[in-house]
């Protein structure tokens, strides 16, 4: 596939021979302690396993062993802790002066304004650096110095159930929001429970109204990155889905504001919902209880495809310990295909590498990931960049769900969504 990405890898690791370098760790020599003694690098990573298994665990330790067997003077320290505990856990440990060498966490903004992160540049080689997805690396940046690394990805697509349209006499996916709210009339005549299921509950309300504000022509932020949470594409976007969805009582028996991503996924692996967004690991749930499914672009105003939600966690490297050089070499052997693609195939994710996504594209086994694969590339992320983010985020995860609800507006609440989250990054 020819992308802007890979230019971008071409470009750089052509740099490389030009300059005669090899593909060895940036700054050498100044970062890492350096001689032979023994270095322990304290990793602290997030649990993606939903369901109460050791896969995570399972994977970054065998990683570690198999580092250490190539670098028998570095040792790698592994901590897992779940998604509602591990950003907590890394701000306690770097409050309490006990940083950890490598973090693979939620977020990175927040440790690159405080100077506790290095920053990409000055760990990993430049040919690790150039084959992230460009949407991804140009996430990590903060004042256009990238700090975050992409660990894994994930897109959005709208889901949609193929026996259920078919029973409705449904022909063809929405392109339009005229033809979604259509074909949510002809499933709810026809006995469909949610007919389109819109979470925005508290769970992941930020991701779902995203993915809205994106098929408005919108975001969260404009180019320079200005919150616009308000703006009139975003604002039209509600009232569309508030006056055309909920009201007519097309979004289901549960309120959006009280339904959360999870029971909204559920509901369509049982066959319940008609349509909803959703990301790679709902394919594998849906397939479990044979529900027939497609996946297309969330449907947008006028009909063109707008750049889809994409969604990245986050590695890196803290510089308190010293280790850079050491942090340097498991993060290149961390980003290696065959690693970056074990992990990605073990969680029904996506790669976050030019390299590993054209080899996962080209393989007949991930035929059915390939849409989110494609959609990868142009995607549009939250602004992780923003210290104010998080803060913002917990606001709409609270207030969103107003939006359709009565007597609140779109703009009304938009508005007071906006304020907040100017006066927030002001503050920063």
């Amino acid at each position: 596939m020819e992308r802007a990405v890979q230019r971008r890898y071409l470009g750089l690791t052509a740099a490389i021979a030009a300059l005669g370098m090899t593909a060895t760790v940036a700054g050498c020599g100044t970062l890492g302690i350096g001689g032979s003694d023994e270095v322990t690098l304290k990793l602290v990573a997030a649990d993606y396993n939903l369901d109460g298994g050791d896969g995570t665990k399972q994977y970054w330790n065998k990683l570690a062993r198999a580092f250490e067997a190539k670098n028998p003077d570095i040792k790698i320290d592994v901590s897992i802790y779940s998604w509602e505990d591990v950003d907590r856990k890394v701000a306690e440990m770097v409050k309490g002066g006990e940083d950890p060498d490598i973090a693979q966490i939620g977020a990175y903004a927040d440790y690159a304004a405080a100077n506790k992160l290095y920053s990409v540049d000055n760990l990993v080689s430049i040919a690790t650096q150039a084959n992230f997805l460009e949407p991804l690396a140009r996430a990590g940046e903060v004042n256009r110095m990238q700090y975050g690394m992409p660990f894994i990805g994930s897109t959005r697509l709208m889901f949609y159930n193929k026996s259920l349209f078919e029973k409705a006499g449904i022909e063809s996916a929405p392109k339009t929001w005229a033809d979604l709210a259509a074909d949510a009339k002809k499933l709810k005549a026809d006995g469909v429970k949610y007919p389109f299921a819109l979470p925005l509950g508290p769970e992941e309300a930020q991701a779902e109204t995203m993915n809205w504000m994106l098929s408005s022509g919108s975001g969260y932020t404009d180019e320079i990155g200005t919150y616009t949470i308000n703006s009139a594409s975003n604002i039209g976007a509600f009232d569309f889905l508030k006056n055309d969805l909920v009201k007519p009582g097309l979004t289901g028996p549960v309120a959006p504001g009280k339904l959360n991503r999870k029971a909204a996924f559920e509901a369509f692996a049982k066959g319940e919902v008609g349509m909803l967004n959703g990301h790679p690991s709902l394919m594998k749930q849906a397939e479990k209880n044979g529900v027939q499914y497609e996946m297309v672009p969330l449907p947008s105003e006028s009909g063109k495809v707008m750049p889809a939600m994409g969604v990245a966690d986050w590695m890196m490297g803290f510089k308190k310990n010293g280790h850079g050089t050491e942090i340097g070499k498991f993060l290149d052997f961390a980003y290696s295909d065959e690693n970056v693609m074990t992990f990605a195939d073990e969680f029904d994710l996506l790669p976050p590498t030019v390299t590993a996504t054209d080899k996962m594209a080209a393989d007949g086994k991930h035929a059915k990931v390939r849409k989110f694969l494609e959609a990868m590339p142009n995607s549009q992320l939250y602004p992780v960049s923003k210290t104010s983010w998080a803060t913002v985020s917990e606001s709409v995860k609270k207030e969103i769900g107003k939006t359709v609800e009565d007597p609140g507006t779109p703009a009304g609440v938009l508005g007071v969504l906006s304020r907040e989250a100017a006066a927030t990054d002001n503050s920063q």
